[in-house]
């Protein structure tokens, strides 16, 4: 407690430094509540000062955010409509958001205006109602805050919050005065709230959460009260003060889900209010500004969320999906947390995961959240409630399920009625499902957006109103909930887990009544009674088959041949929020991928989920994820012995992310020796997940291969990625985004002697001389490099003097590519002389850069070291398809790595070194006596001028990223 208190106040310290910023227009400041003796003395002001303390205090769910946020500057006003008491029933359907745009939004200050009805010295009773995820917590904070900083409501000098659910776990009676002193103990004897003259005009009252409550407003059921020191059960004492028959003159807001509308009867409410979420493009734009724009940071950030928010607006313009789900600003808030998750990730942040996301984005919306059977009876609330969340598994659960597994994204109503209505049921569970329907079952499923692409479902079917899930990923986390839940369990595994649980209540009795009857009863019958204690055994063999073949389902779902072409599943969950610009991505299954939905599954077993889930009512055992990672363990083994493509590596990667189990990754890294991510679009939270999973894998793990060539890489995401550099031996970085600010990371990772990087290939990134000559520094105490490629990185004279400088102090180079730079005849000798004197290097490639004939001859003819014959070592120097006046052994592979990059590079310049080609080639035929070998150079000048040729009419094939 010592420590949440010291937390609180230097929260509220760093309030007083910034509160001008804050509230630049209230003029209110927190010395005001210190600077006198008075302030010090005042209930009220020490009252507004704790209420601001309590109300800036975010949820812990507010950490997806990063740092800390004020309420003030993150809040944006949701649609709130003054509703007729005759209207207030109709409002149930989806046409409010289109009606919601016609009517004039008003504030909650504006409700609590005097009205035409109202009596002198009697308060208003306000009740603000609205679907789960409208935002009614976040109205009410925010006009908490609002009254403290003194800017709303300032005719109220006191106000009084209430939670409802904590109002509806009090077990012993007390009276107003009491629990207004419980919660606000310098309010205990406030004379406001004595009940003498009109003093409570003053006060307003707010009670969130309503719901909670099982209110009786029947005189035969709650007695009448006008004292307010009579202790009575909470429900009473608030059904006198909306009888008005308890300080009539104090103004009451009650805030409640739609379904418990009716349980205040009409001539008790004053006033009713809808609060509708954000009904237009501008106002969600507006609350992702306010979220997004504050973590961004510096400026390079600040460029990308400007970039990312506008992205976003184009999508919701669009009336797309996104935009029908963030009419609730729930899923404004889901979105932003997951943009944050894909965008705003560095080496820096802390361990997040899309799972934790979602299961804080419904532990914020239902944490506490239960469904009772409301009205009608006098048992207490609470001793009828079930899991709320649970609920929603076994019912939105199964419709998403189904739909996953029959490739189905959008349902009608009939279907709805028929997964989630059931069977016949009791008159308390249809009162259930009434209220789930009511309150809940619009924030999961929102009617379809027509978008012009043809659904996959039967024709005859689309004249019905269809239904999808708000936001995609919504459907596989819930389908993935059910399995994991174990909610899909066949008749047969119910029927015995329910006699297993029978035995082992009844285990001791059992044992004991065997005992007896073993005295009287032939063995052979007792024999047969015995058998009941093998039902135990019998349920654990079919629970353990339910779990391997929940395993099997997470491996096969992640590795679907139909799916292996799709993008992976981050850049499928960021399309679905940002939209796709440009031609639409080429789809080669017949029906949308579900790659989420074994993800999920992966990660609901993580422990910190659980615990999240556990609080909302949904158990998941530990000896079930023991069950699951031991089968998981070796289908994904299985799986991997099989090549796959990067999308799909990279899906198996965020599977392992997602998990957070280092054991099992270390398991499954350890029979993976190549990950070629090659052309997938990194970002620097994909690469956060490579690093991480790498560095699951022992000190001593060593992948062969990590291909990340034309992955979009920068110098930012280098140095997240350097952890899982240290794993690698062959790297490589080809037709990336590095600059000379990467080699200083590289330097240090060759330099690192835990790293044992033999090959690395950096072509086409600008690294240019001054990134060379930093990274060429560890030449001399690197002992592992035997392979470098330097080519086409924008290096000249001065890096290639500076290598054959540091070459003559590293042993281990065994070929290097210097190809299409900036080199002259002049460094390029002191290089091919470096490398004819070095113990190791065979191979030189200098091709396409400015070498003169001469140059090209000298090169050459110094690579063959002086004073050795024939069968000495010879350094191969490939500097043009011809070798004096032979044919190049290499000439084929020198033109193929043109034409495989010849897209991204300068067609210009390729053309004149392919035109130089053609003067060496003809050179070197008329220096041919021999008519085979002119036949030869006839051959390779063919080549050489079909690919010019191609070069002129563009008809080359795109960059496959490949160089030699």
């Amino acid at each position: 407690p010592s420590q949440q208190l010291s937390q609180l106040l230097s929260v509220w310290r760093w309030k007083r430094r910034v509160d001008v910023s804050l509230y630049p227009a209230a003029g209110f400041h927190f010395r005001t509540f210190c600077s006198t003796t008075t302030s010090n003395t005042d209930p009220i002001e020490i009252h507004k000062k704790k209420l601001f303390l309590w109300f800036s205090h975010l949820p812990q769910e507010e950490k997806q955010f990063g740092g800390y946020f004020s309420p003030e500057t993150m809040h944006v006003d949701p649609l709130i409509l003054e509703r007729k008491p005759e209207d207030r029933a109709g409002l149930l359907n989806s046409s409010l958001q289109s009606e919601a745009t016609s009517n004039p939004s008003i504030t909650v200050e504006q409700l609590f205006d005097p009205t035409d009805t109202c009596y002198e010295n009697r308060g208003l009773n306000v009740l603000l109602y609205g679907a789960v995820g409208t935002g009614k917590s976040t109205v009410v904070r925010k006009l908490v805050l609002d009254w403290c900083s003194g800017s709303t409501l300032t005719h109220f000098k006191l106000m009084v919050p209430f939670s409802c659910e904590d109002l509806s776990q009090l077990s012993k009676v007390a009276s107003l005065r009491d629990l207004v002193g419980r919660k606000y103990f310098h309010l205990r004897k406030h004379p406001m709230l004595s009940g003498e003259g009109n003093q409570a005009k003053n006060v307003l009252f707010i009670f969130n959460g309503m719901e909670k409550m099982n209110l009786d407003f029947r005189i035969g059921s709650t007695e009448l009260c006008s004292d307010p020191n009579e202790a009575l059960p909470p429900g009473v004492v608030l059904v006198n003060l909306l009888r008005k028959y308890l300080l009539p003159e104090a103004s009451i807001l009650v805030t409640t889900r739609l379904s418990a509308l009716d349980r205040i009867p009409q001539k008790y409410v004053s006033r009713y209010a809808q609060i509708c979420g954000f009904s237009d493009p501008d106002r969600q734009r507006a609350y992702f500004s306010s979220r997004l724009l504050q973590q961004s940071g510096e400026l390079p950030h600040n460029q990308e969320v400007h970039a990312l928010i506008e992205l976003l607006y184009l999508n919701l313009q669009e009336k797309s999906q996104l935009a029908a789900a963030c009419f609730l600003p729930s899923y404004c808030w889901l979105t932003c947390a997951t943009l944050h998750f894909l965008h705003l990730t560095d080496a820096n942040s802390h361990i997040r995961t899309l799972t934790g996301i979602y299961t804080n984005f419904l532990r914020l919306n239902f944490g506490g959240e239960v469904l009772g059977t409301g009205i009608g009876t006098n048992v207490p609330i609470q001793e009828h409630q079930s899991s709320l969340m649970l609920y929603v598994v076994r019912t939105v659960g199964k419709v998403a399920f189904d739909g996953v597994i029959y490739k189905r994204t959008s349902f009608s109503e009939k279907e709805l009625e028929q997964w989630i209505g059931g069977k016949t049921k009791t008159d308390e569970e249809l009162r259930q499902l009434a209220m789930f329907r009511t309150d809940v079952l619009d924030f999961f499923l929102a009617r379809s957006v027509e978008s012009g692409q043809n659904l996959p479902e039967v024709a005859s079917e689309h004249d019905q109103r269809r239904y999808v899930f708000a936001v995609p990923a919504m459907q596989e986390y819930l389908a993935a909930l059910y399995v994991v839940l174990g909610e899909n369990k066949s008749a047969l595994e119910k029927f015995t887990n329910q006699v297993s649980e029978a035995i082992g209540q009844a285990s001791e009795d059992v044992s004991a009544l065997f005992n007896i009857l073993s005295k009287f009863i032939p063995l052979r019958i007792f024999a047969v009674f015995n058998l009941l204690k093998l039902f135990p055994k019998i349920y654990e063999k079919i629970s353990s088959y339910n779990k391997g073949s929940i395993a099997r389902t997470m491996a096969s779902e992640l590795f679907r041949t139909e799916d292996s072409y799709n993008e992976d599943v981050l850049d499928q969950v960021e399309q679905s929020l940002l939209g796709v610009h440009g031609p639409q991505p080429k789809q080669y299954s017949e029906g949308r991928p579900f790659e989420l939905y074994p993800i999920f599954m992966g990660g609901l077993l993580h422990y910190e989920n659980r615990v999240l889930l556990q609080q909302l009512g949904c158990s998941i055992q530990s000896s079930t994820v023991a069950q699951i990672t031991q089968a998981l363990r070796k289908y994904l083994v299985r799986e991997l012995s099989k090549p796959q493509p990067p999308d799909e590596l990279m899906d198996l990667l965020v599977l392992l992310y997602e998990f957070q189990n280092p054991r099992l990754t270390a398991e499954v890294l350890a029979s993976i020796r190549s990950i070629p991510l090659t052309s997938i679009r990194m970002t620097s939270l994909k690469c956060f997940i490579l690093s991480s999973v790498l560095s699951c894998a022992p000190a001593s793990y060593r992948l062969e291969k990590l291909d990340l060539s034309s992955c979009l890489l920068t110098n930012d995401m280098v140095q997240i990625l350097r952890p899982a550099f240290k794993h690698t031996r062959n790297l490589n970085l080809q037709f990336n985004s590095l600059g000379p600010e990467s080699c200083v990371i590289l330097r240090d990772l060759l330099l690192d002697p835990e790293s044992s990087i033999k090959s690395l290939l950096l072509c086409d990134n600008a690294l240019l001389d001054s990134g060379a000559c930093t990274l060429l520094e560890a030449l001399p105490q690197n002992e592992s490099l035997t392979h470098l490629s330097l080519m086409h990185t924008g290096i000249g004279d001065q890096a290639a003097l500076e290598l054959a400088e540091r070459l003559q102090k590293h042993g281990g180079l065994q070929e290097l590519n210097v190809a299409y730079n900036n080199i002259g005849d002049n460094a390029a000798l002191a290089l091919v002389d470096t490398c004819k004197e070095h113990p190791s290097i065979h191979t030189v490639h200098l091709y396409l850069n400015p070498l003169s004939d001469v140059g090209k001859q000298a090169l050459y003819v110094r690579g063959v070291p002086k004073g050795h014959s024939g069968s000495g070592r010879r350094v191969k120097v490939l500097a043009s398809v011809t070798e004096g006046t032979d044919i190049s052994e290499d000439w084929h592979p020198i033109l193929r790595v043109i034409r495989e990059n010849a897209s991204s590079w300068d067609r210009e310049h390729l053309k004149q070194q392919l035109q130089v080609f053609l003067r060496d080639l003809e050179w070197g035929r008329q220096q041919q006596r021999n008519i085979w070998k002119r036949l030869h150079f006839r051959r390779v000048e063919k080549g050489v001028r079909q690919t010019l040729e191609m070069l002129e009419k563009d008809s080359l094939p795109p960059s496959t990223g490949h160089s030699k």
